[in-house]
């Protein structure tokens, strides 16, 4: 009997979970640990800030899915990875203890590094989580006039939401003729950039202008106070309403494990198994690939660790291999929603960049889809 532990429970866990049950007969365990027995689908977060949907649309109870998969579930909190002795560490959950593994997915996403901005646990708002989102949502109910400004520090990988938050901002004080606002969204990164070196730039400066969305492209975010972002050369963005997307790190439970780059990412080849040890895989937000960090990669690169488990059970060759694209939607709100696809790891900027209203209808659907079949 092999017993396989999956330590998340985001897209990445999940679906490698899901896969793993399918795949594997019952001989074998298959665990996941989640710190919370709730699944969040996170690319609804912007809805939800914006009253577009409500918490229970969005969030399902992971433990019953998985068990109706005939999947074991622990709600716990991973305090330590130690690949050495194939061994997890609990700090507290349902049980807390050590649990030992043949096989192991690291699946725990990403830390905020909210701490690298001075003041921001005082003073910015971000929508990162339900409560989160509610919260940012509740001061852009009360924002008419003034001055938004929507940040993306250095270290975020994650820049759909800075942009679709200026829009759905926007859209909202358009519909109700106020015009005594203005929004920027500040960066230290060239649109281009922010997207893994994709050429989104013109799509989006006509939606940006069309909203009377600034955009400052060489800002780099160290500081929040009550009114203003202060960015690294000490320059001053005055702000009435903000919404910050804090720097990312890997997970706590990897550190010192010494299988992580300088960020705390999980080191993976394109099999997803993790460099310098044997029997873990890591995907999702936790792996050291560059670009954004988005489900769609997670979803594809569970697949992958499952598909290379089971085949490392079986004692056969590793040959699901994962190719780093990108597939994303930014929805404006109308017909200037984008859709992109770009191979991340391609020598040329070839990309695949369309502008339909059919593309913010398209990720409703797509979330309406995760939800009928996962959870």
């Amino acid at each position: 009997m092999a017993r396989v532990v999956i330590v998340g429970g985001g897209f990445g866990g999940v679906v490698a979970a899901e896969s793993l049950a399918k795949k594997l007969g019952v001989e074998h365990e298959i665990t996941v640990v989640s710190r919370s027995p709730k699944f969040l689908f996170y690319p609804a977060l912007v809805r939800l800030a914006f009253g577009d949907c409500e918490p229970d649309d969005i969030v399902f109870d992971l433990r019953e899915a998985m068990l109706d998969r005939k999947v074991r579930f622990v709600e716990g909190d991973v305090a330590r990875i130690d690949p050495a002795n194939s061994r997890i560490t609990f700090g507290h959950g349902d049980f807390v203890g050590d649990l030992s593994y043949d096989f192991l997915i690291v699946a725990l996403g990403r830390r905020l590094k909210k701490e690298q901005i001075t003041g921001f646990f005082e003073h910015a708002h971000h929508l990162l989580g339900v409560r989160d989102a509610r919260k940012f949502g509740d001061a852009a109910r009360s924002f008419d006039h003034g001055h938004a400004v929507i940040g993306f520090c250095p270290g975020a990988r994650l820049p759909v939401p800075v942009f679709e938050t200026a829009f759905a901002l926007s859209r909202r004080l358009e519909e109700t003729g106020n015009s005594d606002h203005s929004v920027t969204i500040a960066s230290n990164e060239t649109v281009d950039k922010m997207f893994g070196g994709t050429p989104i730039a013109k799509a989006l400066t006509g939606a940006l202008e069309s909203h009377r969305i600034e955009l400052l492209t060489d800002f780099a975010i160290t500081e929040v106070t009550d009114n203003s972002l202060i960015a690294r050369d000490g320059r001053k963005l005055s702000y009435d309403l903000n919404m910050v997307i804090p720097p990312f790190g890997g997970p706590a439970a990897l550190i010192g494990t010494g299988l992580t780059d300088d960020e705390g990412y999980a080191r993976v080849d394109t099999s997803m198994r993790v460099k310098g040890t044997e029997g873990v895989y890591a995907v999702g937000d936790s792996v050291s690939f560059d670009g954004p960090k988005m489900a769609h990669m997670a979803i594809r690169q569970g697949e992958v660790a499952a598909e290379n488990v089971v085949a490392e059970i079986e004692g056969k060759a590793l040959t699901a291999i994962y190719d780093h694209d990108m597939m994303l939607v930014i929805d404006a709100g109308g017909a200037e929603s984008i859709f992109v696809h770009k191979d991340l790891w391609a020598e040329d900027d070839e990309a695949n960049i369309q502008r339909s209203r059919f593309w913010g209808w398209a990720k409703r659907k797509q979330e309406q889809y995760w939800k009928a079949t996962h959870r």
